[in-house]
């Protein structure tokens, strides 16, 4: 392997030495979106931090599947923790994107209602809104808004118009907001579940890379938020109970009839289905809600994804005669309360995030900066604060100019989504580099086209050789999953 350099192994090897050096201000535990919005806001600040994954990359567990909604928080509960930091992250995202190179794809979004029934909770949701300080929002007849979106099903009674509810990159922005933490000195520490913890004054981390010593703590383990308190001795205030959702991936060609993010009428239980087009020029069918007791493993299943094409031709009939791209489930880290339960216990200096669901990735940067406000209760981070360092992203998204669009792009490596060597080197070599094929693919998009692989798998594999423990030859089966 001539093409790439070999730079995880020794980047992780680089990581493992900087986190036995000496005690960090602050160490957070989960490198999903949350995490990474954490450790980044904690590394602006002025403290040291390590951010300790189990994995062998960001977004290894419930990040890495969602619906990709910037929500406004305009059906969140009135006044609750989580309608605010939804608004704070939102705002955050509309700051700092256009410097990080992060899309946004302006769709708004059309609550449908599909029954009398169902209209009759419109007005209350638009009520609702206005008291959430989100005013753009319209009631529309069923003509009017079929006029935004002419495929919408005739069937339709009546919808409320969101228009600031958009589209992001899932993947890019936690990989932004990670970068940026690196860049002021963060470590990220993959491949290291914490196993115990213990607090006298400082917090000592038993992993399985090896002791961390930290300040204080903060627990955004996301499905395993529940269990990492419990190992860290603190109390066990609440209870993960896992939420399998599961998604259709429909072909590009579905995105001419949907332009608009459609979203059902919620109920106690779910936000629903929703048909939704992606930054990728993709349109997505999902999520399920199913309860399961496992934590790692999420399995698709025929029927289910049979049920939600069904689905999608009622809400848009056209979409009956699109092909899928692919298919996948992901899991939520749902909690016995809809709530999000964030608990501070200050003699220890330990912070949990907890039971953050569908609206997390709107909510991250929200989060971090709730983290930073508890925090100062510990006592300030007695470092200045460093300038910004620039990041910038490579783009991912449709709505923008792509690498392949480009002057003397070389060779493209994966056709189906147009993916070319120079990205996935860049990748490689980047100061977050993959930690895996799953990683690989997120960065890049390559492996995720209609092929799912098949004609791109054997040149990645040979673009990767001996980075990784697992190498793609072994994985290539599971590039679908």
């Amino acid at each position: 392997m001539t093409e790439c350099v070999g730079h995880e192994a020794q980047a992780g090897a680089q990581q493992k030495a900087r986190a036995a050096e000496g005690r960090f201000d602050v160490a957070v535990i989960g490198a999903g979106v949350v995490g990474c919005a954490v450790a980044r806001r904690f590394a602006l600040a002025g403290a040291r931090v390590v951010l300790i994954e189990k994995g062998a990359d960001l977004l290894s567990g419930a990040s890495k599947a969602n619906s990709a909604i910037l929500h406004t928080g305009f059906d969140a509960p009135q006044d609750s923790l989580e309608h605010a930091l939804v608004q704070a992250g939102r705002e955050e995202y509309l700051e700092i994107a256009d410097g990080l190179n992060l899309p946004l794809v302006q769709t708004g979004a059309l609550v449908c209602a599909w029954d009398a029934q169902q209209a009759d909770k419109l007005a209350a949701i638009e009520a609702q809104g206005r008291r959430n300080g989100v005013q753009k929002l319209r009631l529309l007849g069923a003509k009017e808004a079929r006029q935004s979106m002419p495929h919408l099903s005739e069937r339709l009674v009546q919808a409320l118009e969101v228009v600031d509810e958009h589209v992001i990159d899932p993947w890019s922005a936690p990989l932004a907001y990670l970068t940026q933490a690196v860049a002021l000195g963060a470590v990220f520490l993959r491949h290291a579940e914490v196993v115990r913890g213990s607090f006298d004054g400082g917090w000592q981390l038993q992993t399985t890379a090896g002791r961390v010593e930290a300040a204080s703590v903060v627990n955004a383990a996301g499905l395993f938020g529940d269990l990492v308190d419990e190992r860290l001795g603190l109390p066990r205030a609440f209870q993960i109970r896992p939420r399998k959702g599961q998604f259709v991936v429909l072909d590009k060609a579905a995105a001419r009839y949907v332009p608009r993010i459609v979203l059902p009428v919620p109920t106690e239980i779910t936000k629903g289905i929703v048909v939704c087009p992606t930054a990728f020029g993709n349109v997505l069918v999902g999520p399920t809600a199913e309860e399961q007791e496992d934590r790692d493993r999420a399995t698709v299943e025929q029927a289910t994804l049979e049920m939600l094409l069904r689905k999608a031709a009622e809400i848009v009939p056209a979409l009956a005669a699109i092909p899928v791209t692919a298919v996948y489930a992901g899991l939520r880290p749902a909690t016995e309360d809809k709530a999000y339960r964030v608990f501070v216990r200050a003699e220890q200096r330990a912070i949990t995030l907890g039971g953050i669901r569908s609206t997390g990735l709107s909510a991250a940067l929200g989060l971090a900066q709730h983290a930073l406000q508890l925090h100062a209760g510990f006592g300030a981070v007695a470092h200045a604060a460093p300038a910004v360092p620039m990041v910038r992203m490579p783009n991912l998204a449709e709505c923008r100019r792509r690498d392949w669009q480009a002057p003397e792009h070389g060779e493209i490596v994966c056709h189906c989504e147009l993916v070319t060597k120079r990205e996935i080197v860049a990748a490689l070599n980047s100061p977050v580099p993959p930690g895996d094929f799953g990683g690989l693919r997120r960065r890049t998009r390559a492996g995720m086209g209609r092929c799912q692989g098949f004609y791109c798998n054997a040149r990645l594999a040979d673009m990767t050789q001996d980075l990784w423990p697992v190498p793609l030859a072994v994985k290539a089966g599971d590039a679908a999953r």
